[in-house]
């Protein structure tokens, strides 16, 4: 299963709904990864330019879209955004796989 970086940020009325009645995100999180056949590693808030961080994994793309999409529409989220994650055997074998390609620059 691949695995998913998500950084995120809530709206202030998110903010404002969680500081009144505090929860668990990570347990919704968990839910929806579950959902498709995946797995949630990790839930994070943190401070700079996104509120939080998820480590998924889920067996394919189109099972974290539909995740993504799920959550990312749900009104509660000013930022969304998914980073698919290599593993260094995977990268180790795109970097194989470079040589077969036959790419070079433009006007070269």
């Amino acid at each position: 299963m691949a695995l998913y970086l998500t950084r995120f940020s809530y709206t202030p009325e998110t903010w404002a709904r969680l500081s009144k009645n505090p929860e668990d995100r990570r347990k919704a999180a968990q839910k929806y990864i579950e959902s498709v056949g995946g797995k949630l590693h990790g839930f994070w808030y943190a401070f700079g330019s996104y509120d939080g961080y998820n480590l998924w994994e889920a067996p394919d793309n189109v099972s974290m879209a539909a995740v993504a999409i799920a959550i990312s529409g749900g009104g509660a989220l000013s930022k969304f955004e998914t980073t698919v994650l290599l593993t260094v055997e995977e990268t180790l074998d795109a970097l194989g796989r470079v040589q077969a390609i036959g790419y070079h620059q433009p006007g070269a």
